[in-house]
């Protein structure tokens, strides 16, 4: 892992000295093992380094080939080694100490500009091409590496982080108001629509799946790859054949995210992608003579789960049971007392560099990943996109496309058998399932559609960035814009927005905490595998999920893998987290009312709205209510504004 920087020069033979300084001491504000840099005629490369993979130690980043003119700035992790050295032709005896660099750099000798499309991992690469006299770069295909830039007519500057961009001579720092727009605009976790802006003007990023190429003073960026490329459903003999299928690829995915000379660790809640995760890790890493570290999130002291009975706050019960029967493992259960989201904005705003909006989780997030550094572990493995990979199959969904169909007699099993599972009665289900099926017809039965949500911008701001008609199209939460679980994985993974989203905040905690996130569930082999099984293999026989739990039998215990009736949910206890600081948060909420520069972007009407229905004291069950959720981004867009205007 390592933050890497560069410069290179339009007009100039060599970088100025004072821009190669600025950068370089920038830097200094991020943890490393090593630090170089590297100057090559009108190109500046930079680079402080953590060693994370076996191979990566004492790695020289940035790493220049004399003879082959080739300089290679690069933070990343392949995890396709053994197919690369096959189709590079690499030696037997360099390949257990040929680091990532060093393949991507013989990668680019093969392959040129093309030689992104053949990367699994997670990556953000810069090569100096001297004999094209061509900066290159690319950014994985998930985009779980950052990569930003600023160019203009003297010089191509680009940073894995943000903050060391602005420190270049010549740079003003200013706001970007159809970045924060979006932001203010779409009442769900995602960020922005535009994955190509960043809050700072002039700052851009490179998207994922993305490649760049500066030469003669001219930027060109391409789309070099995608998750969900043409391919044929796969069609298989029996159910026993795809659930091996999905074992061999879904073990290849795991196992090479375990490769780390430091400890492996997990963030483990009681459901699916998780427990699939730690179950196939655990027996690899005990064949290493490993144990895997296993963090879980656990509400706070005296909190009653307000929740309905379908859903659980507290998952220790789920969690258990899965450490029980996987074994090889150290869990810990934290609680964090005496921590909560109003007290993490300001570090969380370094951190990211920009307004976030998981603050529900934010301080048992960061709490996971000081846990995992103290017990020296260097991977943090997760199931963030296991929902809509490993783990998708939705029973309601599926069942209205069988209606579209007019296949009643399926239709009629599977809701028997599904009402069975979830013990509800056929005739509750078909009313939801025609919904479903005709959401337009639907609509016709209610005379009262739900009100509008409350809105966070500024309606002039709204107004003067056209932000609402730039988010149609997009799964953006918006009211009228409808996205069912077949839209919403398409918009997953053929569009940026989400991958953006998560990697930024993967980039930024690596770099402060030193722990990689890995996450198998979102691996492009294991993607474009889930992306090619037929739908039948999601859900059947009363079973949504159908293909993790089946494939899982004897490696997760029955309790977990079965388990249809009680989701986790994560987060209710924010608010009853927030209850000895709640005056003070009001208070500031108060005095952004007053301010007019928070007024010009902020909508304070609607905050002071919120602000009278929530109250000063108010009740745990709240913590999903969008007023108290615009309240506290509200106040997150604030410190940030003060702080960096």
């Amino acid at each position: 892992m390592s933050v890497i920087a560069g410069i290179l020069c339009h007009s100039e033979e060599t970088v100025p000295a004072e821009d190669r300084i600025r950068l370089m001491n920038a830097l200094q504000h991020y943890p490393a093992d090593d630090e170089r840099d590297w100057q090559g005629g009108p190109v500046f490369l930079g680079g402080r380094a953590q060693w994370i993979t076996p191979e990566s130690v004492h790695e020289q980043v940035p790493l220049y080939d004399e003879n082959r003119g080739l300089a290679v700035a690069a933070d990343a992790i392949l995890d396709n080694r053994d197919e690369l050295f096959e189709r590079l032709g690499i030696e037997y005896n360099r390949r257990d100490r040929m680091t990532d660099s060093e393949l991507i750099r013989s990668a680019y000798e093969k392959w040129g500009q093309e030689a992104p499309a053949y990367l699994i991992g997670d990556f953000a690469f810069v090569i100096w091409d001297e004999r094209r006299r061509l900066l290159f770069g690319a950014r994985d295909l998930l985009g779980n590496r950052t990569l930003y830039y600023r160019s203009d007519a003297r010089r191509f500057a680009f940073c894995t982080a943000v903050n060391p961009l602005l420190e270049l001579p010549g740079v003003k720092k200013a706001l970007n108001e159809e970045w924060l727009a979006e932001f203010l605009a779409i009442p769900v976790i995602l960020d922005t629509a535009d994955v190509r802006s960043t809050v700072y003007r002039g700052i851009e990023q490179l998207p994922p799946a993305h490649a760049f190429a500066a030469a003669d003073g001219k930027l060109t960026l391409r789309q070099y790859g995608s998750l969900t490329v043409p391919a044929d459903k796969l069609r298989l003999k029996s159910n026993g054949e795809y659930e091996e299928a999905f074992r061999h690829v879904f073990r290849e995915a795991v196992t090479s995210r375990l490769r780390t000379h430091r400890q492996v660790s997990a963030s483990l809640s009681g459901g699916l992608d998780s427990g699939a995760v730690a179950a196939f890790a655990a027996d690899p890493l005990r064949q290493q003579g490993k144990r895997l570290y296993a963090y879980s999130y656990i509400p706070a002291p005296g909190f009653t789960d307000w929740t309905s009975r379908r859903m659980a706050a507290d998952e220790s019960p789920y969690i258990d049971a899965v450490v029980r029967h996987i074994g090889n493992m150290e869990q810990s259960s934290l609680a964090f007392p005496g921590k909560d989201s109003f007290g993490e904005i300001d570090d969380l705003l370094g951190v990211m560099e920009a307004p976030y909006k998981f603050f529900e989780n934010s301080f048992w997030i960061k709490g996971i990943l000081e846990k995992a550094r103290e017990d020296g572990a260097a991977v943090l493995l997760t199931g963030a996109r296991g929902n809509f990979s490993i783990s998708w199959g939705p029973a309601m969904d599926y069942y209205a496309g069988l209606l579209r169909k007019l296949r009643w007699i399926h239709l009629y099993r599977e809701l028997k058998l599904y009402g069975r599972q979830m013990n509800i009665g056929r005739s509750r289900l078909l009313p939801e399932v025609f919904k479903l099926a005709f959401p337009f017809a639907a609509l016709s039965f209610h005379a009262k559609r739900e009100p509008d949500s409350p809105q966070l911008i500024h309606p002039d701001l709204a107004a003067r960035t056209n932000v609402f008609a730039k988010l149609k199209g997009h799964d953006a939460g918006l009211d009228g814009v409808t996205f069912d679980e077949y839209a919403a994985r398409d918009y997953q993974f053929e569009q940026f927005a989400v991958s953006n989203h998560q990697g930024t905040s993967i980039t930024k905690f690596s770099l402060r905490y030193g722990v990689w996130e890995r996450d198998p569930t979102g691996d492009p082999r294991v993607v474009r595998f889930c992306l090619s099984l037929p739908v039948s293999q999601y859900v059947q026989h009363g079973i949504d999920r159908s293909i993790v739990r089946r494939a899982t039998a004897g490696m997760l215990p029955d309790e977990v893998r079965l388990n249809q009736r009680v989701r986790g949910v994560q987060g209710a206890d924010w608010i009853y987290r927030m209850l000895p600081n709640w005056g003070a948060f009001m208070d500031e909420l108060q005095t952004l009312c007053r301010d007019p520069a928070a007024s010009h972007f902020l909508n304070v009407a609607q905050i002071k709205a919120s602000m009278a229905k929530i109250g000063y004291s108010p009740k745990p069950k709240l913590a999903y209510d969008a007023d108290a959720r615009l309240l506290m981004r509200g106040l997150i867009v604030y410190r940030f504004l003060k702080r960096q205007f």
